[in-house]
């Protein structure tokens, strides 16, 4: 099964969609646009059933097939998101809402699975049910847990689940898959240190925060070269250093700091919440101030299942001929959410010589959606074989 016919025919029209989307980027929750563009063409395709405000503002559909001998239910799942980014493309179809874009390339995930239901809602040439699931706020709201914490699970009886993302630098509908955990844990932290602010001429008489804070930065890196086991992985970004005066002669009462922590197993999870705590008060204790550390736990380790992996593999190499081992990713992906709950797996496919997702003057290529689609439906006909 190579590239399906069908979708060199649909490309132009995908392109379409995927370019009006590009044009209207939403953040986090707010794709009520591209919501009701999804749930629209859902309809118009013929869905068995169209359920909107999944996860807030997610979209549900239901593509039954000729038959359902075999009682299985299997999800596909893109996001529908974008990122507070300038876009700095150029292009025709640029952003036209000031510091939004599509940077990751979500409209076209969300473009290629539209592709791969219309088809799907064509043929139906398989044997049980397709649950396309749209996702909103994958770019840190977690809208995958909330569209599992509505129970989209459960109420579809949806068994396994499939997700799907483009790689730049990768050949142009390619592919790459790996088994068991694949992208990273990524957790949020937020410190305040006090201190005593007063004139920068007299420091003596304050508890310089800047200068805790400051040491802090430098001494939480030492989690990673000193703490972890080289084997594991762990990045400890520290991405925001704001004081609470801006004047260039008073030591400010408060410094705020702002960072992530990635990692790939849960032992170095704990590790590093429990060291930066430590490093921060110990710091702020050292030059008379207090620290308070806020350390939310937000994506899990996303970890693909081994059946599902290999079998998603091989649907790769009937569309492309190959399908590579993929590096393990220190991004985080909030299809983690929904492979906790059911098996799964995801999948790279390649966006060719492209700027990296989340720079200003990433674009994903439309020369992607017919690989990208013919995936998807080959997820469906061949875990799902129609009824001879």
């Amino acid at each position: 099964m190579p590239v399906k016919n069908r979708f060199a025919e649909l490309h132009d029209e995908v392109t379409a969609w995927r370019r009006d989307i590009h044009e209207h980027p939403e953040i986090l929750f707010e794709t009520h646009r591209t919501s009701a563009l999804v749930a629209e063409k859902l309809r118009e395709f013929g869905c068995d059933e169209v359920v909107e405000g999944i996860g807030r503002t997610g979209v549900v559909g239901v593509i039954k097939g000729k038959s359902d001998t075999s009682g299985k239910v299997i999800g596909l799942r893109a996001d529908m998101d974008a990122l507070p980014i300038h876009e700095q493309t150029g292009l025709d179809y640029a952003s036209k809402t000031p510091e939004a874009m599509h940077a990751c390339g979500h409209d076209g995930h969300t473009a290629m699975l539209l592709g791969a239901a219309k088809y799907l809602a064509e043929t139906r040439n398989f044997d049980g049910t397709t649950v396309v699931i749209f996702q909103p706020a994958e770019e840190g709201g977690g809208g995958g847990r909330e569209m599992c914490e509505d129970g989209m699970m459960d109420r579809w009886n949806i068994q396994e689940v499939y997700g799907m993302h483009n790689w730049p630098g990768k050949p142009t509908g390619s592919f790459a898959i790996r088994s068991g955990p694949f992208f990273a844990a990524t957790d949020i932290l937020e410190i305040e240190f006090e201190g005593l602010g007063g004139h920068a001429a007299k420091p003596q008489e304050t508890v310089d925060t800047t200068l805790m804070a400051a040491q802090a930065v430098t001494a939480i890196q030492s989690i990673v070269s000193r703490n972890a086991d080289p084997i594991d992985r762990i990045v400890v970004s520290i991405t925001s250093f704001e004081t609470s005066s801006k004047a260039f002669n008073v030591i400010p009462q408060k410094v705020f700091l702002k960072g992530t922590v990635r990692t790939m197993s849960p032992e170095m999870r704990d590790l590093a919440e429990k060291r930066i705590g430590e490093i921060c008060n110990g710091m702020a204790a050292t030059f008379g101030g207090t620290a308070t550390l806020k350390y939310n736990r937000n994506y899990p380790v996303m970890e693909n299942h081994d059946e599902q992996t290999e079998f998603a593999a091989d649907v790769a190499r009937s569309v492309s001929g190959d399908c590579e081992e993929a590096p393990l990713v220190m991004g985080g992906e909030d299809f983690a959410f929904m492979l906790e709950e059911r098996p799964g797996a995801y999948i790279l496919v390649g966006n060719g010589d492209t700027a990296a997702v989340h720079h200003p003057e990433y674009n994903f290529n439309d020369d992607a959606i017919p690989a990208g689609c013919s995936w998807w439906a080959g997820v469906v006909e061949q875990r799902m074989p129609a009824a001879n």
